[in-house]
């Protein structure tokens, strides 16, 4: 036994001996390889894999790039990869520590993302983050990013409230909100938080490298109380390592109005008349049947007469240039970019446009530990002209009332030019109708507004110890506005019908803002399993506002322009500064496991000068896990069809503190006037008049009630998501579906009139929203010469108001157009139901000779059918309405909800082809479920109670008459019933855009390198070229008093154009 015992310990013995002399023939046999992994900026690249390139032997790099392997040989060949980068091949040195420098791959930049404060993997997301493509963005030219933004990301609603030159974008993620409260996203420009999307929209496009969109809490709490809306984060080019290169990006662009609306002719127009004032047609003084010159004109006279189509008048086809110019380069130890850009658009209305000049620099600076960065950013811009539908007390001043009104032609005593050489129409009465010669007015409107924006930013890092970093950041922008006005006698705000007479104004505002931000980072790794990233910050910034204004009347000499305004008379002069501050601290963690398993969590705690110190600091925590599937040993047998698989949870609170800065103080104005009423909405207390009826000495009122427990508005949400990726991420699948709740609304709830105020803002109202997001990305075909891509998305967001104020069912608004129906509420959101929906009266066509009992030749209504309250004489041909309730009277217990501002759901689809140097890029867009109230249609498709010489749509030939009595459009009569909101204005906003499609050719490389350049691309680019909707107003994306209370209203909205540009792009 014991003899058997030795002999097996001798073997084992035997055996440990031969595998250690074994192993010690191996390792002698190879070669030690150590080195360095960098990337273009010189920073550390942590977890690259380095392989022997035809073994399965290899190594990742540490927390400060660098790697140690043994090599079979000195002739061995390592493989370096990692993600966002191109993979390297390279021969071994062993005479020394390698460095090598990975390049970013264009095709998998994507994989890389910015969070707040941090750049992470993709695949190491555990909240809702996009990330733009920008050469998409880029394919046709633009005047800011948001413009080109609709329709590409899942989530994010981008739209025009209509097609002004120079006008900001709607953003809105996952739906809005808050009721009365800024709905827009944040931008963070290089780590610099900016609320304003004016501000953000100075940024040139081609100076973005990246763009990524924060959705869910998860992201986005980090930013805490402005983070609610979703955050936009914006990462402008820097340098990158090598020999300086230039380059320049022109196109030329040519734009006309997608469409007109088609106008009655002179024949139906004069049939018009006609039948509304048959006594006025033969007058001698001026009637369009009249005799003149021995001819009696009769209506066929203008079937094919010489007329007047002010669309084609004021409308033109317009040039927009873009030109761009960059150089970049440096070393391991400077880099630099500088760009400048020039953007020029004329307006497809007649004196309007917008005009750019941009300035950007950029440095970095890497000296060891320490990195620094500078960023400059200077921007002027010119914006010519004014919106046609701005809000007015009268839709007559707006100019389309004026365009689609003008009569198409004259008496046949008055010649066709006398219309266009006056400058007001003498057969119109003009004490109340303030129709205008609209391309007079168009042409003498001096409308200038300046924009002056000087963004600087830069920070300083330095690394204490391995993976320790302290970054030390500082901002500041400066934004100064200029408007000048100045409307002569031949304008319709400085003509003989105006109370001001020739008249000039100026508005000047600016903001101040400055920003420091203090963040520690810390990472680290236990084992290279366990794998920590830790930030912990604290933030400072301010915010300075000015405003000024001054307005002058009646000057005598307008031949000076601006100039005269000290000879006119004084008007109104406005003027206020405000500020607010905050504080922040915030901390997040990362953590993975293997790559399988990751855990995020962050906290932010704001502390803001616009709450009481009581309410001062509001605490917004998140959370996030995620579980990368693929990567488990069960899932191997699948990985050639399942290549990644993540699904991800999220919850965070996240806040919104878009309000006055002193709303809740007790505010006190001087007052030289009476203001208001008590019953007036959002109208100073009555009662308020100058000491002895002197103007000259004031009175102090307290204009709103202190609440002193007033704070932000906080959003819950929650975020389930899942991304796949099939046959080696040539599909790839995102979902998320998401349940946002947001509380303490701030609401201006009704107070008794004992109190002296109509309202007071308080916190008080719930809203939610719940979504589905689904982004597809697939490469259809590719080969070495064509590739075929595909990127798919659809956004569904359903809202519903939860809560108002205290015993409110529903808060009713009124959107401000016209004086006739500036009264009448015309959106209501209601507990249970969506915001934004439309309000009035069900249209049910005209009344019929059936309503009625006929008597000799008067009409009575028949006993049960229902008459509007006002109506005292109802004839057929007028409006009819629904009586919902059933009294026999309509009546405002009659209105009920009619439409839905807000779409179910909208779609983007992009098709990318690649043959050799040839591209080709398509891109349609579509939104569904949401409805337009066409205002327009109240005073063109009805003949605005009979008003004089006023021409109409060319749908209203076929409105009611005797001859046409089964019309449902009302016949040419005067009635109350008239002027309301119905269901009659109320259209189908849906539509599918063919919103751009690109083609270019890139030369071949061996061919510009002849010409000594380095690159050259040229393209053709259309956009806008076709779109299908039911919608008869010029553009159905349009929204003139974009509110969440109030979208979808369309009156005098600046048409949007079709346009198709020729660029080429050009390096050196």
């Amino acid at each position: 036994m014991q003899t058997e015992f030795r002999t097996i310990l001798w073997r084992r013995g035997l055996s440990m001996m031969l595998f250690v002399l074994f192993s010690v023939t191996v390792a002698m046999a190879q070669v030690l390889v150590r080195g360095t992994v960098v990337d273009q900026t010189g920073e550390s690249v942590i977890g690259a894999s380095i392989q022997v390139k035809g073994t399965t032997q290899g190594t990742i790099t540490d927390i400060d790039g660098k790697f140690s392997l043994g090599v079979p040989d000195k002739k061995s060949v390592i493989v370096v990869s990692f993600i966002g980068y191109a993979t390297k091949e390279l021969q071994v040195d062993t005479s020394k520590p390698m460095s090598i420098v990975l390049e970013e791959d264009t095709k998998v930049l994507d994989e890389v993302v910015v969070v707040g404060y941090q750049e992470v993997r993709k695949k190491d997301l555990t909240g809702s983050v996009a990330k733009a493509d920008m050469n998409e963005l880029l394919n046709t030219p633009v005047g800011s990013f948001d413009q080109n933004l609709g329709g590409r990301i899942a989530g994010v609603n981008v739209s025009s409230s209509e097609g002004t030159p120079g006008g900001t974008m709607n953003i809105v993620i996952r739906g809005n909100n808050s009721l009365t409260q800024d709905n827009s996203p944040l931008y963070v420009i290089d780590g610099f938080p900016v609320e304003d999307a004016a501000i953000a929209s100075t940024i040139n496009p081609s100076d973005i490298e990246s763009l990524d969109i924060l959705k869910d809490a998860s992201a986005t709490a980090i930013y805490g109380a402005r983070g609610a809306n979703g955050v936009v984060i914006i990462t402008t080019k820097k340098g990158k390592v090598g020999k300086a290169q230039l380059s320049y990006d022109g196109s030329v662009t040519m734009q006309h109005v997608t469409r007109t609306i088609p106008m009655m002719d002179a024949y139906e127009f004069v049939k018009l008349q006609a039948e509304m004032y048959p006594e006025q047609m033969t007058s001698s003084n001026g009637g369009y049947l009249m005799e003149w010159e021995g001819k009696q004109w009769t209506l066929e006279d203008y079937r094919n007469i010489d007329q007047y189509n002010w669309q084609d008048e004021i409308f033109r086809t317009a040039l927009q240039h873009n030109h761009n110019l960059r150089l970049s380069g440096g070393t391991e130890g400077v880099r630099y970019n500088a760009s400048l850009s020039y953007y020029n658009q004329e307006g497809i209305l007649l004196n309007s446009g917008y005009e750019r000049l941009q300035g950007r620099m950029n440095t970095v600076v890497r000296r060891d530990k320490l990195n620094m960065s500078l960023t400059a950013n200077y921007s002027r811009s010119i914006q010519t002209g004014s919106t046609p539908s701005e809000n007015s007390y009268s839709g007559m001043n707006n100019l389309f009332y004026s365009v689609w009104g003008y009569r198409p032609v004259t008496f046949p005593n008055k010649p066709l030019s006398s219309l266009m050489d006056n400058v007001m129409d003498d057969a119109v009465d003009n004490s109340n109708d303030y129709r205008f010669n609209p391309i007079k007015s168009q042409k003498n409107e001096y409308r200038k507004s300046y924009t002056n924006n000087l963004q600087m930013n830069g920070f300083a890092e330095y690394e204490f110890i391995k993976g320790l970093k302290l970054k030390v950041s500082g901002g500041y922008t400066y934004d100064a506005r200029k408007n000048d006005q100045f409307n002569n006698s031949k304008t319709r705000y400085g003509g003989p019908t105006s109370t001001d007479k020739v008249n000039a104004q100026v508005v000047r505002n600016e903001r101040l803002t400055w920003l420091n931000e203090n963040t520690l980072t810390y990472q680290t790794n236990i084992k290279k399993k366990h794998f920590f990233n830790t930030l912990v910050g604290i933030t400072f910034q301010n915010s300075d506002y000015e405003y000024y204004s001054f307005k002058t009347i009646h000057i005598p000499n307008e031949s000076l322009g601006m100039a005269g305004m000290n000879e006119g008379q004084a008007s109104t002069t406005n003027s206020y500064k405000t500020s607010w501050s905050m504080m922040s601290y915030l901390a997040r963690l990362n953590y993975n496991y293997k790559s399988k398993y990751y855990a995020t969590a962050s906290f932010r705690a704001d502390g803001s000068s616009k709450f009481n110190k009581d309410n001062r600091y509001g605490y917004f925590p998140s959370g996030s896990l995620a579980w990368s599937f693929s990567e488990e040993e069960f899932m191997k047998p699948l990985k050639s069809v399942l290549s990644s698989g993540k699904v991800r949870l999220s919850w965070g609170l996240t806040g919104n503190n878009r309000i006055g800065e002193y709303d809740y103080y007790a505010l006190l104005a001087v007052l030289k006037s009476r203001v208001g009423s008590y019953t007036s909405t959002n109208s100073l207390p009555s009662g308020v008049y100058p000491f002895d009826n002197d103007a000259t000495n004031a009175g102090v009122v307290p204009t709103s009630l202190p609440n002193k427990d007033l704070k932000w508005e906080t959003t819950e949400q929650w975020n389930a998501g899942l991304d796949l990726g099939f046959f080696d991420e040539r599909i790839g699948i995102t979902m998320d579906i998401y349940r946002k709740t947001t509380r303490d609304l701030l609401l201006d709830a009704s107070l008794p009139f004992s109190s002296g105020y109509y309202s007071a803002t308080k916190n008080i109202g719930k809203v939610r929203n719940d979504g589905l997001e689904l982004s597809l990305n697939t490469v259809n075909f590719q080969t070495r010469a064509f590739k075929w891509t595909t990127n798919f998305n659809i956004s569904f967001n359903k809202n519903k108001v939860l809560a108002l104020s205290e015993n409110q069912t529903a808060l009713l608004t009124a959107a401000q157009f016209d004086q006739n129906y500036n009264g009448q509420s015309s959106y209501i959101a209601k507990v249970g139901l969506p915001m934004g929906l439309m309000y009035g009266y069900v249209y049910e066509g005209t009344y019929k000779y059936d309503d009625f009992n006929k008597s000799g030749n008067s009409y009575s209504l028949k006993p049960g059918v229902p008459h509007y309250s006002t109506e005292t004489n109802t004839q057929p041909g007028m409006p009819k309405y629904a009586d919902l309730n059933g009294d026999g009277v309509v009546d405002s217990n009659d209105r009920t909800i009619i439409g839905r501002g807000l779409p179910i759901h909208t779609v983007g689809f992009t098709n990318n082809f690649e043959y050799k140097g040839i591209d080709l890029s398509i891109f349609f867009q579509w939104s569904y479920g949401n409805d337009i109230m066409n205002a327009n249609r109240l005073f063109f498709e009805s003949s605005n109670n009979r008003s004089r010489e006023l021409n109409q749509f060319a749908s209203y030939a076929n409105r009611w008459t005797p001859e046409n009595p089964t019309s449902d459009i009302p016949a040419a009569t005067n009635s109350s019933s008239n002027r309301v909101i119905s269901s009659r204005i109320i259209e189908d906003g849906s539509y599918l855009r063919l919103k751009n499609v690109t083609v270019g050719y890139t030369f071949p490389a061996k061919l510009v390198k002849k010409w000594k350049i380095d690159k050259a691309r040229v393209y053709v680019a259309a956009q806008n070229l076709w779109t299908c909707t039911g919608y008869s107003g010029y553009d159905p994306e349009v929204s003139v008093r974009n509110s969440a209370l109030t979208p979808g209203l369309d009156y005098s909205s600046y048409p949007r154009a079709y346009s198709i540009s020729f660029g080429v792009s050009l390096g050196f």
